[in-house]
C-alpha cells in the first residue's frame, strides 16, 4: 500500500461504498458487468456448438466459461489494483475507488425498487409499475395486481440486497483484509469483488433450469451459490441487530429464517428473503409465473401482514443500516489488527 500513503485498505472500501451510494451506476460509464455479460453472450454459442447437445460436454463447456470469466475478471481487477498502487496517488486512488464502487449495487437497487413504488404512488399506475418491475425480476409481471407487485418488489429488494450489495461487499472486505495483513502483491478487494461479480453474472445469465442451460449453467450457478453462502448467513445473523424492534428477538428470528428458507431451491435466496420478512413482519413467497410455467415458492413469515409500500421502504432502510454496521465492524477489526 505504499502508493496510498495513510489510506487504510478498509477506508478504501468505506469510500467506495459511499461513492456507490452517492452516484450509483452512471449510464455514461461502461460498467464491468456489461463487459462480463458481453463475454458470456459470445462464449455461450461457441460452447453450445462445440458441445453438440451432449450433457457432459455442455457441463464441461460451462465449466470452461466459468473458469475464463471468473479468472479473467479477477485478473483484470488485480491488474487495476497493481496499476493504481504504482501510479501517482492523485490518479491511482480515484481509479481504484471508481472500480470498487462498480462492484456494489446499493444505490442502483434502491432506485430500481423505488421506481416501482413511485409508479404505484402516482395514481396506482399498474402498467408503469409492472414495466419498472420487469427490469428487476425474472417472473411474469403483465398480470400482477398492486399487492403482487409490492410482494415482488420486496422479494427482489431482499434477495438482491445479498446478491448485489452484501456478497460483493463481503469479498471486498476479505480482499482489504489481505492487503491489511501485508499481501498487497496478491488479489485485493477489487480482484475478489470482480471475480464474485463474474460468478453472479454467470448465474443470472446461464443459471436457468431449462434447455441446454440445465447443464451449461451448472458451474456458474454452483460457484455463485458457494460464494454467496457465507455472506447470506452473515446477513441473516446481523440484520436483526440494526432494527430496535427486532434486536431482542435476533436469535429467534435467525432460527425461523433458516427454517423458512430451507425449502427454497436456492440455498441462499430463501434465507435472505426470510430474514427480511421476519424483521419487518411481512409475509413473502407464494405462486409466481415464469414464462408458461408456475412455481410455488415457500411462504416466509407465514401469517404476517401483507407487504405495503411502507414495508418495502423500511426494507431498503434496513439494508442501508446494515451496510453501515458491516463497514464499521470491519474497520474496527482492521484498526485492532494494526494496534
Amino acid at each position: 500500500m505504499d502508493s496510498f500513503t495513510g489510506v487504510h485498505p478498509f477506508l478504501l472500501v468505506i469510500a467506495a461504498a459511499g461513492l456507490d451510494r452517492l452516484v450509483g451506476d452512471p449510464r455514461w460509464c461502461l460498467h464491468p458487468v456489461v463487459v462480463m455479460g458481453w463475454c458470456i453472450s459470445r462464449l455461450r454459442p461457441l460452447a453450445e456448438h462445440w458441445a453438440g447437445g451432449r450433457p457432459w460436454t455442455l457441463r464441461l463447456g460451462g465449466g470452461l466459461i466459468t473458469l475464463l470469466l471468473v479468472g479473467g475478471s479477477g485478473t483484470a481487477g488485480w491488474l487495476v489494483e497493481q496499476i493504481s498502487l504504482r501510479i501517482p496517488q492523485l490518479l491511482g486512488l480515484p481509479l481504484l475507488l471508481l472500480a470498487l464502487a462498480s462492484a456494489l449495487a446499493g444505490r442502483s437497487l434502491e432506485q430500481a425498487v423505488r421506481d416501482v413504488l413511485r409508479a404505484l404512488a402516482q395514481g396506482n399506475d399498474l402498467s408503469g409499475a409492472r414495466r419498472a418491475l420487469s427490469w428487476i425480476v425474472g417472473r411474469e409481471t403483465a398480470e400482477l395486481d398492486a399487492a403482487e407487485i409490492l410482494r415482488a418488489a420486496a422479494e427482489t429488494a431482499s434477495e438482491n440486497a445479498v446478491d448485489g450489495l452484501f456478497a460483493p461487499l463481503f469479498w471486498m472486505l476479505v480482499g482489504a483484509g489481505l492487503w491489511s495483513a501485508g499481501f498487497s502483491a496478491g488479489p485485493g478487494p477489487l480482484a475478489l469483488a470482480w471475480a464474485f461479480k463474474a460468478a453472479s453474472t454467470l448465474d443470472s445469465m446461464l443459471g436457468y433450469r431449462r434447455g441446454s442451460l440445465v447443464w451449461l449453467g451448472t458451474a456458474g450457478a454452483r460457484l455463485d451459490d458457494l460464494l454467496v453462502w457465507l455472506p447470506c448467513r452473515l446477513v441473516a445473523i446481523s440484520l436483526p441487530l440494526v432494527s430496535p424492534r427486532t434486536l431482542p428477538k435476533a436469535i429467534r428470528l435467525l432460527k425461523r429464517s433458516l427454517v423458512d428458507g430451507a425449502p427454497d431451491p436456492s440455498p441462499n435466496a430463501g434465507i435472505s428473503q426470510a430474514i427480511y420478512a421476519h424483521c419487518l413482519g411481512v409475509q413473502l413467497g407464494g405462486l409466481n409465473r415464469y414464462g408458461a410455467s408456475e412455481r410455488q415458492k415457500p411462504l416466509l413469515a407465514a401469517g404476517a401482514a401483507a407487504v405495503s409500500a411502507g414495508s418495502v421502504e423500511r426494507m431498503l432502510e434496513l439494508s442501508q443500516r446494515l451496510e453501515v454496521l458491516w463497514l464499521v465492524a470491519a474497520s474496527s477489526v482492521g484498526a485492532a489488527i494494526h494496534r
